[in-house]
């Protein structure tokens, strides 16, 4: 007979278990008594309030690029300039038929709706089809702004390669 050989009289009685959640003893990384210790513990970190804040998606220095042209009609043209007047977003502005825009000039589209028997020069704005033909056909000029007509320059320059 060796010692290995030896077994007790009573069954081994498994130990209690506590601090149940996790392999970690006892107290389960929870330590000893006080509010953490406690199941229902309320407590939130200080960084949660600051990622609360921050928007969501795109990252939080994105601002969404709001949509501001200022949409006009051709009639409206008619009935607050003269024969012979520049339109641009300025005169536009003050003579109140658009609106500024956080202190900032907004770009002005001009449609098509209505009659124009003026005639009328429009510069630095945008403008439909059907309000270039009325425009004209009355005796009037319509210039394209500057950046656009690069944008026109290099769309032409791809469609011929």
């Amino acid at each position: 007979m060796r010692l290995e050989d030896l077994k007790p009289k009573t069954r081994k009685i498994d130990r209690k278990r506590i601090g149940r959640g996790g392999k970690r003893g006892t107290y389960s990384g929870k330590g000893l008594k006080g509010q953490s210790s406690r199941a229902g513990t309320k407590f939130e970190p200080e960084v949660r309030y600051l990622i609360k804040r921050y928007p969501k998606l795109r990252g939080y220095r994105y601002r969404a690029q709001v949509n501001n042209i200022a949409i006009i009609n051709v009639s409206s043209l008619e009935n607050k300039f003269n024969a012979g007047d520049i339109v641009n977003p300025e005169a536009l502005v003050r003579l109140k038929l658009v609106n500024k825009y956080n202190g900032k000039i907004p770009k002005v589209k001009i449609l098509g709706s209505g009659e124009i028997t003026k005639a009328l020069t429009v510069t630095r704005c945008l403008y439909s089809k059907s309000a270039e033909k009325k425009i004209t056909a009355s005796g009037g000029s319509v210039k394209i702004m500057p950046s656009f007509k690069k944008k026109l320059k290099i769309q032409k320059k791809l469609s011929r390669q």
